[in-house]
């Protein structure tokens, strides 16, 4: 039964779900949207200041049909956000094939380390440092969001805008736990490398998930 579990999970037609809720996406192009959220377990890109360190461990999270998921995530919005974790550590082909078919806008929030699977409305890209974006995700990303933890973040987020595609909106984003020092200096950046846009956590600022 377990290899079997592990066979389709393989596939992608079961995947370790951490949660699932309906909220408001507080960040980049689409913040303030309501949107439902599905959080997928299993990422070792391994970013010190992630806010869902537990969502690291695929194990700790159930295999779920994606079946199941797509039948919650209708009840709520025609806007899910697919995020984790790490999304692309799965094949998302069958649960976004299967969100497409009932009409949904599929967005994703990744840092494109792994291959790009899956049909999608949106790519949201979150490159990191310690596991650098594939060739195919900087040539489809909607948007690029590049979080600044301190300055060298900068020079790592113009490394990232020379190689997204040519439409890709791109942001800056506060890392939350150093925000107070660190807006000022992105205020300041974009300010004078007018290109860039700021992005917050609004979310946390409305205290919602």
């Amino acid at each position: 039964m377990k290899s079997e579990i592990q066979s389709l999970v393989e596939k992608g037609e079961m995947l370790p779900l951490m949660e699932e809720f309906y909220t408001i996406q507080g960040e980049g192009y689409h913040k303030g949207t309501a949107a439902y959220f599905i959080r997928v377990g299993g990422c070792d890109v391994g970013c010190h200041w992630c806010d869902v360190k537990e969502s690291w461990n695929a194990d700790l999270h159930p295999p779920t049909e994606t079946t199941k998921i797509v039948e919650n995530a209708k009840k709520y919005s025609d806007t899910i956000v697919i995020t984790g974790g790490e999304p692309l550590t799965w094949d998302m082909t069958a649960l976004t094939t299967q969100l497409k078919a009932e009409g949904m806008q599929v967005h994703i929030e990744t840092s494109g380390a792994y291959k790009l699977t899956g049909i999608w409305d949106w790519i949201c890209l979150s490159p990191k440092k310690m596991k650098l974006p594939t060739e195919e995700v900087y040539a489809k990303a909607n948007e690029l969001k590049v979080i600044i933890y301190n300055k060298d973040d900068f020079r790592f987020a113009e490394e990232q805008a020379a190689k997204v595609n040519g439409d890709c909106i791109l942001y800056m984003q506060p890392e939350w736990s150093k925000r107070d020092k660190v807006i000022p200096e992105i205020v300041d950046y974009v300010m004078k490398h007018p290109k860039w846009k700021v992005s917050l956590q609004t979310h946390k600022y409305l205290n919602i998930p």
